[in-house]
């Protein structure tokens, strides 16, 4: 099936959109496995990881695998479980190798024993970048709905293209 867009839209291959959807689905396993630092390994050395409603942005592997494994041994602790669920994703070439991304992501909730509950909702914004054939996360910014942003963090948004 050909996917069709506006005339003035940008978009990556077929193929490519195949590839990223699947780097989306095998990256949040990851995370949701508890597995941060190998999550970690799926940005670049120099990536970069905000949130309009957490203060601080995250530079480098190191930071962001340290923030996620903080979350994932906190949620533990309290016998939760998370499960990411990413969709209707975009993809717009940026440059050779660069792709920006644009999706929706919902965070289900589970307690031990109980009912699962959503969590969150919110939208994302990556800089992807392929290197030796791997798509790699040079930025994230993710904008939780209802929440307020944080002055100055949006600039993360458009960084890294």
């Amino acid at each position: 099936m050909t996917r069709t867009a506006p005339s003035d839209t940008k978009t990556v291959s077929d193929l490519d959109y195949a590839a990223i959807i699947q780097f989306y689905a095998g990256h949040i396993q990851l995370l949701d496995a508890g597995r941060a630092e190998e999550w970690a390994e799926q940005f670049t050395e120099d990536g970069v990881f905000a949130q309009n409603a957490k203060p601080g942005v995250k530079h480098g592997r190191a930071a962001i695998a340290a923030g996620m494994r903080k979350g994932i041994d906190a949620l533990a602790e309290r016998g939760l479980t998370r499960r990411h669920w990413f969709g209707m994703v975009t993809a717009e070439p940026a440059g050779p190798d660069v792709v920006r991304t644009r999706y929706y992501a919902v965070v289900f909730e589970t307690p031990k024993g109980g009912e699962p509950r959503l969590y969150l909702s919110t939208t994302a914004e990556d800089v992807l970048e392929r290197r030796d054939g791997n798509w790699l996360v040079r930025s994230r910014y993710i904008s939780h709905d209802g929440a307020e942003t944080i002055t100055g963090i949006e600039a993360v948004a458009g960084a890294g293209a």
